[in-house]
């Protein structure tokens, strides 16, 4: 495959990309020794979108994704779209409620990258940006872990976050940085109006910068021993109570 072309594996992450971008796909395969009910359905969803099929060993798969997990099905699609600084402005215009931002600042496990992709769709985000340098990209894992999500989402790499922090304020956004030490609490915090929530990395949180940039810090309080949580966790805590407030807020 070319370099203009992305591969995505795994049975929840190609079957969202049949439901929802089919005609991305240029190559779809099939593990030939897999006969079960979630291989067979997922073949008959390529089947009703016109997406043909070739069968391949799970020795060919596994060259194919470097030994991944790839649960026997992989397809090579066209690259998602990405997005750049510029098309901020189109991007909040078009949100149907105050925008509500996820800043990720420097997540470098694909995992976890993933896992805040899936929480951003299910507590409805407009985008997402992250630093261009010293964070985790859209991968192969990434779009597994993210269970199509990555489709859903606009991801923004941008290459200077402080700058588009402060583009964001000018278009009305308020920014709530994540920090343990912060005295203001996230249930303390009014995130029905237009928001960007930012989280830092998984081991030292925001960088200077950037945390000097938030117009607000908050934190998620903690009753147990632990002090920090996982950063995709945090992420979906601090989403999930963003939409709590605002689905109240309509009320």
């Amino acid at each position: 495959m070319t370099k203009n072309t992305s591969q995505i594996f795994g049975i929840h992450a190609v079957t969202a990309l049949l439901e929802k971008q089919s005609s991305r796909i240029i190559r779809l395969y099939v593990q030939q020794e897999r006969h079960d009910k979630k291989i067979q359905m997922l073949i008959q969803l390529a089947k009703n979108q016109g997406v043909s099929i070739e069968l391949a060993s799970r020795q060919e798969l596994d060259s194919l994704t470097h030994e991944a997990n790839h649960q026997g099905i992989v397809a090579f699609c066209t690259q998602t779209i990405f997005y750049s600084e510029n098309d901020l402005s189109g991007l909040l215009q078009n949100a149907n409620q105050p925008p509500l931002v996820l800043i990720l600042d420097g997540i470098q496990d694909p995992h976890n990258l993933g896992a805040c992709f899936r929480s951003a769709d299910a507590f409805g985000v407009n985008l997402i940006i992250a630093p261009k340098d010293k964070s985790a990209g859209i991968t192969p894992v990434v779009s597994k872990v993210a269970s199509g999500a990555v489709d859903t989402i606009p991801f923004v790499p941008v290459t200077n976050l402080v700058r588009v922090m402060e583009q964001l304020k000018e278009l009305g956004l308020w920014i709530y940085g994540a920090a343990g030490e912060a005295s203001q609490s996230l249930y303390q915090t009014d995130l029905t109006g237009s928001a960007a929530i930012v989280l830092g990395s998984e081991g030292s949180g925001m960088r200077r910068l950037t945390r000097e940039h938030c117009d607000v810090l908050i934190n998620i309080p903690m009753l147990g021993s632990v002090s920090s949580l996982n950063i995709s966790v945090a992420a979906g805590i601090f989403l999930f109570e963003a939409t709590r407030q605002r689905s109240q807020h309509r009320r």
